[in-house]
């Protein structure tokens, strides 16, 4: 079976995993009355983000081949994610933080890794087929968006993303996609005789990259951006859907299928990632970043002055911008960390990346968004005070973006050589 229909199989599958649950989950746990809890749900991601993915990525540079590490990680994140489903099924309205959080945790502390974890084994499959990963990789990478889409809609379709059913669909796409990945070709590992230190043995090189000025540049202002990627995953779904409180917008159709509105960002994303191999040659690393940055300023921006009624379109541009925001952010950052790394420590060089952005920066920004939305949203009195106090959240976010946005532009120096790229594609 060709390689790439094979990757592409992998990639809806990784992403329609998390699709089940991330941009829904919030208004679930307000349905449970564990609101305040947003930020730490989103922020475990991070948490775990800080070490697991570097830990997996030494395993899979050293002694487990990567293909086999993806799934054994997928299984038992589908193990932890079923149970968590399950407690929540069977408590109904009664939901214990105590007993649903370690259960959720310990499923996104295997499931984190896999993302930098399914980057590394496509890599590598498609360098063992002697392909360009620059040019191969981006066109399977959407359809990691297109499964994220499919599972968003089916969670918005049947009603799951206010329930904790969003939960089982989650664990059952994972145990299909953990059998899977057993299957993909063979990923090599390093087994060298020569002696090695500790630090090499650990595979813990990855981190001597900070002794390179631009690298670690490049991997700081991935931590400060990082810190935008899981708010609005959080907290658009509890926005959007809290319009459904004020009388002027109850009956429209985003305020009732927010999930729905929300997957037009997947569907930017989907062309966005086209995009990249274009962008990256054409304008290189720092300006496609730069790209990305200000498009988070827009992401939020438009959240703060819009509404689902006459201000739906300055949602539907917020999604829209989404695609630039993300793609031109994760997908460039990792193909340049796959592109100035040693192939020894590529996969702990992709764990350190997931560090620094869905580790550092995210458990950051989930943390201090969850803490400016209690501000200024859920001490509010009324419904109507609440969607203002939203409002003032978002521009506090769009302000921060553009903050990173000009600092970036001013600190990190990068040359684009539009020649040498041509010259590494052939």
């Amino acid at each position: 079976m060709n390689v790439k229909f094979r990757l592409i199989v992998m990639n809806f599958l990784q992403y329609a995993v998390w699709g089940a649950y991330l941009t829904s989950l919030g208004s679930y746990l307000v349905g449970v009355d564990l609101a305040s809890h947003i930020g730490i749900f989103y922020a475990v991601q991070g948490i775990v983000s800080l070490f697991m993915p570097a830990v997996i990525g030494i395993v899979a540079d050293r002694w487990i081949p990567a293909q086999r590490l993806l799934g054994f990680c997928h299984l038992l994140a589908a193990l932890f994610m079923g149970l968590a489903g399950y407690y929540a099924w069977s408590a109904g309205n009664d939901v214990q933080f105590a007993t649903l959080f370690p259960l959720y945790t310990l499923s996104v502390a295997f499931y984190m890794p896999t993302i930098a974890l399914s980057n590394s084994v496509a890599y590598s499959v498609l360098e063992g087929a002697g392909l360009d990963t620059v040019k191969a990789f981006p066109p399977i990478r959407v359809w990691g968006t297109v499964g994220f889409i499919c599972s968003m809609l089916f969670c918005d379709a049947t009603g799951f993303q206010t329930t904790s059913l969003q939960f089982m669909q989650c664990a059952v796409l994972g145990l299909l996609l953990g059998f899977y990945a057993m299957t993909l070709p063979e990923c090599p590992i390093s087994r060298s005789n020569n002696k090695k230190s500790l630090v090499e043995a650990l595979g813990l090189r990855a981190f001597a990259l900070f002794k390179q000025k631009r690298m670690a540049l490049f991997f700081i202002f991935s931590m400060l951006l990082g810190v935008s990627l899981q708010i609005t995953n959080g907290f658009a779904n509890p926005f959007i859907t809290s319009f459904r409180e004020i009388p002027e917008f109850a009956s429209t159709f985003g305020a009732n299928h927010a999930n729905a509105l929300i997957s037009l960002s997947q569907v930017s994303e989907t062309l966005c990632i086209l995009l990249i191999p274009i962008c990256l040659k054409r304008f290189g690393i720092k300006n496609v970043m730069l790209m990305a940055m200000f498009a988070w300023v827009l992401r939020f921006g438009l959240f703060g002055l819009g509404n689902p009624g006459t201000g739906v379109w300055m949602f539907i541009l917020s999604m829209i911008v989404y695609g630039v925001a993300f793609d031109f952010f994760n997908i460039s950052g990792s193909l340049f960390v796959n592109k100035e790394t040693d192939t020894a420590i590529r996969s702990s060089a992709q764990g350190l990346f997931m560090i620094m952005t869905n580790g550092i920066g995210a458990t950051i920004g989930t943390l201090g968004a969850q803490a400016v939305v209690n501000k200024y949203v859920y001490s509010q009195p009324t419904p109507e005070a609440m969607v203002e106090g939203w409002s003032a959240s978002w521009l506090i976010f769009a302000g921060y973006a553009l903050v990173v946005a000009f600092a970036f532009a001013v600190v990190f120096r990068y040359k684009h050589d539009p020649q040498a790229v041509e010259h590494a594609e052939r």
